[in-house]
């Protein structure tokens, strides 16, 4: 029962979960609990597999004939027959290759992403022009600050240790000093949160799950949320209509892969925010409470009677 709960709630929040939340309006209003209940979705899921495929290779420790669990494998073979003792070490071996595949997902997204970041950080480098407004340089520092010769307005950030906020000349001249300091707050609230890391790890999460059980909208939803949230740090830096303006301007542009842009497909959802109802603590609280209990609830209802069990098994 363990092994079944486990796999159900596993196949629940991979698929099911994480599009139902997908569609709700509310993390509009509480993005940041909103991230947290994804986080706690996603660990939950992890977790879940993994515990599934313990649960039922534990198996292998039931007691024999004399009451203490089997300590050769001819043993095991005899008392479970050879069906049940393959089910049990297949569901083992799966376990294993499922954390081998997302430890190699985790390190792969890593790797392939900071290449990328490093080669377009080398380029900016040797790009980008020394002048830039005031008010650019007095929201950013001098050290992160690239301005490139590019008509179109656009402005982005490449996380990392040595991070760098791009801005074109275009969008420079276009902006006024508000919307100058709005859009470079937001890739700072960016950087300093360093909301790439979260976007690597559901990146590597969805690629770990194969693709009939695994949603895309968690990452989709994501990348939304840590636009609000950058977002939320601009308005309080500026003001909403500075931010929405700027927003509007750099909507057509396209980031390097790897980068964080201000602008992108999510620009009108974004806008439609700004000029809506604040963010709702009682949302909030809601969201954080559901990510308490997708985690704990859980691990108490279903975890701990098979670990009590485990442990009786080990020790009698």
């Amino acid at each position: 029962m363990s092994a079944l709960a486990f796999a159900l709630l596993a196949v629940v929040l991979v698929g099911p979960a994480p599009a139902v939340l997908a569609r709700a309006k509310w993390p509009l209003r509480a993005p940041r609990a909103a991230l947290v209940l994804w986080q706690a979705v996603a660990v939950a899921a992890v977790l879940s597999t993994f515990s599934a495929g313990i649960a039922i290779a534990s198996g292998l420790l039931a007691p024999g004939l004399d009451g203490r669990p089997t300590r050769s494998l001819t043993a095991e073979i005899d008392r479970l027959g050879w069906p049940l003792w393959l089910l049990y070490v297949s569901a083992f071996a799966v376990t294993l290759l499922v954390g081998a595949r997302l430890i190699v997902k985790i390190i792969g997204v890593a790797v392939a992403t900071r290449r990328r970041r490093a080669h377009h950080r080398m380029l900016v480098d040797l790009l980008s022009v020394n002048h830039g407004s005031p008010a650019a340089q007095a929201c950013t520092r001098a050290s992160e600050l690239r301005i490139l010769d590019v008509e179109q307005p656009l402005a982005y950030c490449l996380p990392g240790v040595r991070s760098r906020v791009v801005v074109s000349e275009g969008a420079l001249a276009a902006f006024d000093d508000s919307e100058v300091t709005a859009i470079l707050t937001h890739e700072r609230a960016h950087l300093r949160a360093r909301h790439d890391l979260v976007l690597e790890a559901f990146t590597a999460v969805h690629a770990a799950f194969p693709r009939f059980v695994r949603s895309a909208s968690a990452l989709d939803a994501v990348r939304l949320l840590i636009e609000l949230l950058a977002d939320d740090a601009a308005v309080r830096a500026a003001g909403p209509t500075p931010l929405a303006r700027a927003l509007v301007a750099c909507a057509a542009a396209r980031p390097p892969s790897g980068a964080l842009a201000a602008g992108g497909p999510t620009t009108v959802v974004r806008v439609r925010r700004l000029a809506g109802r604040p963010n709702s603590p009682a949302f909030a609280t809601a969201a954080y409470l559901s990510a308490v209990a997708v985690l704990v609830v859980p691990t108490i209802a279903v975890a701990v009677p098979w670990l009590t069990e485990l442990k009786r098994l080990i020790t009698g």
